[in-house]
């Protein structure tokens, strides 16, 4: 459990670094411990509002503190939430490779194509930036703002910007992979790499405070289908959600003293 708690610490560290990276990429400058404070104050507010990505609004109101507009500052945390997904997807769809007979058909062919519509969706996003006739349509601008972004994002430093991006979501695998054992499940790794990331990705879904229930329910209904204890699968999901809150507290004690020195 302490392994799989450090390893939680990690990928979240790393996640920090990532978004540290795109936004120097898009010209926000701000140190390495500007980045990490704000993102684990956000990660710390992740746990008690909509959706796993309610604590973006932190991250948005913490750089257009420094001078920044917030529509540049929201531009560079959507890129950084799509890199995100992107990479978490390309590993799952990596981990079918090897196991394309884990789950039943039909809910293999449902997960098998979000996998595919999320990364068909990552690449006609990277490809709009060279569709001028979006300029004819204001409200479609945007979308084509976002492709533009992303080709900034990953102008400078793009072998860190992969590698981090697919260290993030291999230790947060290896962190619920390590939980599982803990608990007496044994199955392997890429087991977890194909369950794991679709629960992940649909607690995006704004119907309950930090993904709780979704991801749990998710987790148990796939892990059954391959013969796991729903309890066990259930507590290891539990685990995790509180992993994620123990590993935000850094977040909480750098939101009090922030608002002490404030005072």
């Amino acid at each position: 459990m302490l392994a799989a708690l450090l390893m939680q610490f990690g990928s979240t560290s790393v996640s920090a670094y990532r978004w540290q990276l795109i936004m120097h990429n898009l010209n926000f400058g701000q140190s390495v411990s500007f980045y990490w404070r704000s993102y684990f104050k956000a990660s710390f507010f992740n746990q008690g509002l909509p959706t796993s990505i309610g604590g973006d609004a932190v991250k948005v109101l913490d750089v257009a503190g420094q001078g920044f507009r917030k529509r540049d500052a929201l531009y560079g945390i959507m890129l950084d939430r799509i890199t995100g997904l992107a990479a978490l997807m390309w590993l799952n769809l990596a981990a079918y490779l090897f196991d394309p007979d884990l789950l039943p058909d039909p809910i293999y062919h449902l997960t098998l194509l979000l996998v595919v519509s999320s990364l068909v969706g990552f690449l006609v996003i990277s490809s709009l930036k060279n569709l001028s006739w979006f300029d004819a349509y204001p409200q479609l601008r945007i979308v084509r703002t976002v492709s533009e972004r992303l080709h900034q994002a990953f102008l400078n430093n793009r072998l860190l910007l992969i590698g981090s991006s697919l260290l993030i979501p291999i230790l947060a695998m290896l962190s619920v992979f390590t939980t599982g054992l803990a608990l007496g499940l044994r199955y392997d790794l890429i087991t977890y790499f194909i369950i794991v990331p679709p629960a992940i990705f649909l607690t995006i879904i704004p119907v309950s405070l930090a993904g709780w229930g979704i991801r749990e329910g998710t987790l148990v209904a796939l892990f059954s289908l391959i013969g796991a204890d729903k309890a066990t699968i259930l507590t290891m999901s539990i685990l995790y959600g509180l992993m994620q809150i123990i590993v935000s507290l850094p977040g909480f004690i750098i939101y009090l003293s922030s608002r002490k020195h404030l005072l």
